[in-house]
């Protein structure tokens, strides 16, 4: 695909753990037309209030690396020793059916995405404070102790380069205005680039 001309737009959403992206781009897709809202393949274990194929896509690493030997994913990383990835099909066919693709991946990834396709839109959401981050992340219980230690710190260094490569920043204090923020982001982000297009 000639990513020069592509019909729609990739909008690329990161932010630490447990600050609430995954709650933001679910209100994006219910209250924006044509969007496609990408699911990463991860070789991370499933939480027990996670769902196959809606949070993630769940694979061992020798699928994970079947993918990429084959060229299936547009980008990977890997966090806190676990793989992730974008499956490239059906990026590639939304972005063809004029569609926006919302990637939440983190900033590794979103590093990768952007200089396949730079006019992706980058956002990155970030909490209020470390504290409220700290007392979310242990409201999921998601992660044991050391874990989250490790998430906690990776925090800091995620917000640090994001403010290096990121276009917008959104603080995720009230939930209604952060998703109302990135809605408008990407509604302006799409309109410019309608445009722009030759008719």
């Amino acid at each position: 695909m000639n990513k020069n001309n592509i019909k729609g737009q990739i909008v690329i959403i990161s932010g630490p753990s447990g600050v609430g992206k995954s709650t933001i781009c679910k209100e994006i897709v219910r209250q924006l037309r044509d969007v496609y809202l990408s699911v990463s393949v991860t070789t991370r274990p499933k939480s027990e209030t996670e769902i196959d194929g809606q949070d993630y896509w769940f694979i061992s690493e020798k699928d994970f690396q079947a993918r990429l030997d084959n060229v299936m994913l547009l980008e990977h990383a890997e966090v806190f020793g676990h793989l992730y990835g974008t499956p490239k099909e059906k990026v590639d066919e939304a972005l063809q059916n004029s569609k926006t693709v919302i990637l939440e991946i983190d900033v590794q990834g979103a590093l990768q995405i952007k200089s396949s396709y730079p006019n992706a839109t980058m956002i990155f959401i970030l909490p209020p404070s470390a504290k409220v981050l700290k007392e979310r992340m242990d409201n999921r219980g998601r992660e044991e102790g050391e874990v989250a230690e490790q998430r906690l710190n990776g925090a800091s260094t995620e917000i640090a380069a994001a403010w290096q490569y990121y276009e917008y920043m959104v603080v995720n204090e009230d939930l209604q205005q952060a998703v109302n923020e990135c809605v408008q982001i990407i509604t302006g982000a799409r309109n410019d680039k309608e445009s722009s297009c030759p008719k």
